[in-house]
């Protein structure tokens, strides 16, 4: 690598840096840090040890976004001074040790940058994700529930925990609609990337003269909230009822009424569990995800009256189509959003997303 590269990558990463620090708002970030370390030195603080560790882990999360980016911005600002060094006088071996340095904190600064887009409050939440099939009976049935497999795949690979809370099964084959709580440290912050219409095109296994097939479902994800978030629902806007739950779940679940289904009549949204064993408590988690998904209704009509007020011409649609899954005549996956792209279908299918939520999430600040 010549010095001139390095010095225009040095150019281009301290740009970068200054629109990460400028979006993570750091005086505010600093602020809370005092606020929350203050907290913490307060008499009866581990009264309540759940909120204490709360605070403490919210803390750390800040430090380390701040410190993070206070080293990187010292690094490159070395980087710099040593290649102005350089270019009054070159040295091969500074050269060298400085071409070293710069490729190994490229590496650094992508984590950075990753850290940054996952900085959100509820980023860190677990997530609940809904596959629906879009028009096209068995055949987007079944793309539904290959899905499915390919999320659960997807949450083993990182251990998060999974539990379905809703599914309904298809007539023939596959799945009309699946509800699934992901559990797991940033499962929300990475599965957001996720939300959208996926495209499949195959040779269809139900069609006897074996032509080809394209098929479609939506993928919805929102992240899970608990009882601290406070949102008003009058109960005249509820509409409750309960059926027989359906799909795998034991005697108990498939020979009773414990399903329970709650439509919020002003927005429309709909909230359906039957994992538990009881009524109570499917009730009780429907509410939490009711409360979930008009919380998240809120937070998008704040970005979007934000992106209106800055001019922003991008948008992210709800169901927009953000990724093709092709089997036949050739095969491959394609992220329409982002460009990425990879040729192992089967890896896909079996839970490799990393690549396609790291494309997601890096352009987001690009």
């Amino acid at each position: 690598m010549e010095l001139f590269e390095i010095r225009q990558g040095i150019d281009h990463y301290r740009s970068r840096l200054e629109q990460l620090g400028e979006s993570l708002d750091l005086e505010k970030k600093e602020a809370k840090i005092s606020e929350l370390q203050k907290q913490m030195e307060q008499d009866g603080f581990w009264d309540d040890a759940r909120a204490a560790q709360k605070v403490i882990n919210e803390c750390n999360h800040l430090k380390d976004l701040v410190e993070s980016y206070k080293k990187l911005e010292e690094t490159f600002e070395s980087f710099a001074q040593t290649a102005a060094i350089l270019k009054e006088e070159m040295d091969q071996d500074l050269m060298d040790l400085l071409e070293e340095e710069y490729n190994e904190s490229l590496k650094t600064f992508e984590d950075f940058e990753i850290k940054v887009l996952l900085s959100h409050e509820y980023d860190h939440s677990n997530a609940i994700l809904e596959i629906h099939p879009g028009a096209g009976g068995t055949e987007s049935q079944d793309w539904a529930e290959m899905l499915y497999r390919m999320y659960s795949r997807y949450a083993a690979r990182h251990n998060y925990k999974v539990t379905v809370l809703d599914y309904l099964a298809g007539e023939e084959a596959g799945i009309k609609s699946v509800s699934m709580l992901i559990e797991g440290d940033l499962a929300y912050g990475y599965l957001k990337a996720e939300k959208g219409v996926h495209r499949l095109v195959r040779i269809s296994p139900f069609d006897s003269s074996g032509r080809r097939h394209t098929s479609f479902a939506s993928v919805d994800v929102v992240p899970q909230f608990n009882n601290e978030i406070e949102i008003e629902i009058n109960p005249n806007d509820l509409e409750i009822d309960t059926h027989r739950a359906s799909g795998a779940g034991g005697q108990h679940i498939n020979k009773t009424d414990s399903a329970v289904r709650i439509v919020h009549k002003p927005t429309g949204i709909t909230a359906t569990c039957q994992a538990g064993r009881s009524q109570h408590e499917n009730r009780e988690q429907a509410m939490l995800i009711l409360k979930s998904r008009l919380y998240q209704l809120q937070i998008e009509e704040q970005e979007a009256k934000l992106a209106a007020i800055k001019g922003e011409q991008k948008r992210i649609e709800w169901g927009s189509q953000i990724r093709s899954y092709v089997f036949q005549p050739y095969r491959m996956v394609k992220d329409l959003r982002t460009g990425y792209e990879v040729g192992n279908v089967q890896a896909v299918m079996d839970g490799d997303l990393d690549g396609f939520i790291f494309a997601y999430l890096k352009s987001q600040i690009e």
